[in-house]
């Protein structure tokens, strides 16, 4: 079954939404460099004492595994919009079957079918 017109705007919508979630949630803590999507940690300057500095490290490291999952979040919403321009959006990437609407609906950057 074919997505209705009616269906992919809800679902644009929702990726739409989620990506500008996702973008203010990474533009907390990191930059955006000049490639769509991707993102560069920034590292807080919070003194010059050892503790402070440790702090910073500690802040920094763990930014970077949440940036890494932020981008892959956003990447998928990149790519279902593009699939939507393209009318390829809603099959699975590895059996080319038609992903569910209730799939969809509950995260419409999915790739695959379950």
């Amino acid at each position: 079954m074919a997505l209705d017109t009616q269906t992919l705007a809800k679902l644009k919508d929702l990726l739409l939404a989620e990506k500008g979630r996702l973008e203010q949630e990474l533009s907390r803590f990191a930059t955006a460099t000049d490639t769509t999507g991707n993102y560069k940690t920034r590292i807080e300057d919070m003194g010059t004492d050892p503790d402070e500095n440790a702090s910073e490290v500690e802040e920094y490291v763990d930014n970077l595994g949440l940036e890494q999952a932020l981008e892959t979040q956003l990447k998928d919403v990149n790519d279902a919009l593009t699939k939507m321009e393209q009318g390829t959006y809603g099959l699975c990437e590895k059996t080319g079957k038609e992903i569910s609407v209730e799939r969809l609906e509950a995260y419409p950057g999915a790739r695959t079918v379950i």
